[in-house]
């Protein structure tokens, strides 16, 4: 199947000199605030998906379902940017991630992340994670690669924080071999993350372009240092959670001040015009008219 323009648009990013940016999406007024803004794609993270969706915490409740539905919303308002979702572990074995990868295609979604934990998955910064062995995460990516949907494929690895610097290694060059467009070491820092791609490089003799996550769930994180992180490859930077926590936070002001006075008049809030605007109202308006009308232009 032929790359969608949208995968052929991430492709160019993963292939370009330039580090990137994604935030998180998880509805359309987001993306279309997002692509306002000037983003050059945008994330769908499996813990938003599953806290908005269902109130839930990132435990392996989520499946490909949920972020198929979420996506069906908000890609349409991506006007063409790229979408790369979560797919956690691909929800099962490599038969599952083949499908899982030919449902988001479908879905409009431009890439997927797919790790290399246990299932159920646990968040990455969660304690308590466990990952399968080389060869069942190397399947799982190449079973996503060949599923004929031109999807691309970023192969995450949860192994630094469980077996450390060369089994993480060892995986991002098992991906690499699997046929995997980027490759993503969960919670490296700038250091080990050399340390990966200069053992990725010794081994494979070059190395994936890399998606780094910039999430508040690993707390206070120090300054992303840019020039290194592009010197190193890294083409994309994640940041999953950011609008979400954002919007919770603002929600919860107006929540406190409905309750305690009946108003929320003194939270700032987007005016009405501009969110009618910002989903297209005044144009749709032009064009109810114009077939009113029988205005056969």
């Amino acid at each position: 199947m032929t790359a969608q323009p949208a995968a052929q648009r991430l492709r160019a990013i993963l292939g370009g000199p330039d580090l990137v940016h994604f935030p998180g999406v998880y509805d359309a007024v987001g993306a279309r605030l997002a692509v306002r803004a000037g983003v050059r794609g945008a994330h769908l993270s499996g813990a938003v998906a599953s806290a908005v969706g269902l109130g839930l915490p990132d435990l392996g409740f989520v499946h490909a379902g949920d972020i198929v539905r979420v996506a069906r919303g908000v890609v349409p308002a991506l006007d063409g940017q790229p979408l790369l979702a979560d797919a956690d572990t691909g929800y099962g074995n490599a038969l599952q991630a083949r499908v899982t990868a030919q449902a988001y295609a479908a879905a409009g979604i431009a890439g997927l992340h797919l790790e290399d934990q246990v299932a159920p998955k646990r968040c990455g910064h969660l304690a308590g994670k466990q990952v399968v062995d080389v060869a069942e995460a190397a399947a799982r990516v190449r079973a996503a690669v060949e599923a004929g949907s031109g999807i691309v494929v970023v192969a995450r690895t949860d192994a630094l924080g469980v077996e450390g610097v060369a089994s993480a290694t060892e995986r991002c060059v098992a991906f690499a071999e699997a046929g995997a467009d980027a490759v993503f070491v969960e919670g490296a820092g700038l250091s080990d993350l050399a340390r990966v791609v200069e053992g990725v490089i010794r081994a494979a003799g070059a190395c994936p372009p890399l998606v780094v996550n910039r999430s508040e769930a690993a707390g206070d994180q120090p300054a992303l240092d840019h020039d290194a992180l592009g010197e190193l490859g890294v083409r994309v930077v994640i940041h999953p959670v950011s609008a979400l926590l954002a919007a919770a936070r603002a929600q919860e002001a107006v929540y406190a001040a409905i309750a305690a006075t009946g108003d929320a008049g003194g939270v700032d809030r987007l005016g009405w015009d501009d969110l009618t605007t910002l989903v297209g109202l005044p144009d749709l308006l032009a064009l109810e008219q114009r077939y009113a009308a029988g205005d056969p232009a």
